[in-house]
């Protein structure tokens, strides 16, 4: 599989991937394709895709978190047709890699859905399988009805991440408010 990140919109990119991403997500709460676009103005974002045979076949939306040396991952899909092959474990071996190396990031957070559901299950287990551990802490959004649980990796044993899921939502919601700010 081969593997691109970018730091700038680039319209070709998107659209190939942005099946993927309304596949996973139009349902489910996606940022508008203007959000998005704002996020990269704002310098705010990375956009990551995994490629084989030409196609697209898994991205991600990962965000800099302001105060901190983390790594959002807002969004992250595998295409239905390639998914249970252990390409999502592959993809993000690829973006941690990419993290430390490239962008000099020493953990990476991510939030899920915590509702006690077999769905919500699986992907908590897959980010489990990631190296993500589980925070206690459920945060409920304003503005959206499910309630959600921050998760986090360190990339190196001396990462200065703290562990509180409490913690970890206020830089996840001061991503959320910049990347919507000015839209």
């Amino acid at each position: 599989m081969e593997y691109t990140t970018v730091n700038h919109w680039d319209e070709e990119l998107w659209k190939r991937a942005s099946f993927i991403y309304d596949q996973a997500f139009k349902e489910k709460g996606a940022k508008p394709e203007k959000v998005i676009r704002n996020m990269f103005n704002k310098d705010i974002c990375f956009l990551h895709l995994g490629i084989e045979n030409s196609q697209v076949i898994a991205m991600a939306i990962t965000g800099k978190l302001k105060g901190t040396q983390a790594l959002l991952i807002d969004y992250l899909a595998v295409h239905v047709e390639s998914q249970n092959k252990g390409i999502g474990l592959n993809f993000m071996e690829y973006i941690k890699e990419w993290s430390r190396e490239n962008e000099k990031f020493d953990s990476m957070i991510i939030e899920v859905e915590s509702e006690n559901d077999p769905e919500n299950h699986n992907r908590i287990l897959f980010w489990k399988n990631c190296g993500f551990t589980l925070t206690n802490y459920i945060h409920h959004y304003i503005w959206v009805p499910e309630p959600y649980q921050a998760m986090f990796v360190k990339l190196l044993p001396n990462a200065l991440l703290p562990s509180s899921g409490e913690e970890l939502f206020n830089y996840i919601s001061n991503f959320h408010k910049a990347s919507y700010q000015g839209a």
